[in-house]
């Protein structure tokens, strides 16, 4: 049991010595390879002002689907002998 219990410590303290953490051409690279926050900012701004075009876009279809909607309707209605004479039926 005192075998096993030092291989496991033995291969756990070799994994963790191959973890450096002070590997600073990956972090170089990492650094490099990030957009700076005034090219963030104006990715931002550009999604907000497409967010906005599209519900403004929304707006104005709804509106027209809600105009047409409101027309006047110009069916005739059946005059009152034509409704009360329904006995047939």
């Amino acid at each position: 049991m005192k075998r096993l219990a030092f291989a496991c410590l033995g291969t756990a303290a070799l994994a963790l010595a191959g973890c450096n953490n002070s590997n600073q051409d990956a972090v170089n690279n990492a650094e490099i390879n990030q957009p700076d926050a005034d090219q963030l900012n104006e990715l931002a701004n550009q999604a907000a002002m497409d967010a906005a075009n599209a519900a403004a876009a929304a707006n104005s279809a709804q509106n027209a689907a809600n105009t047409v909607n409101a027309v006047v309707d110009n069916t005739v209605n059946p005059q009152e002998a034509d409704e009360q004479n329904v006995s047939g039926m």
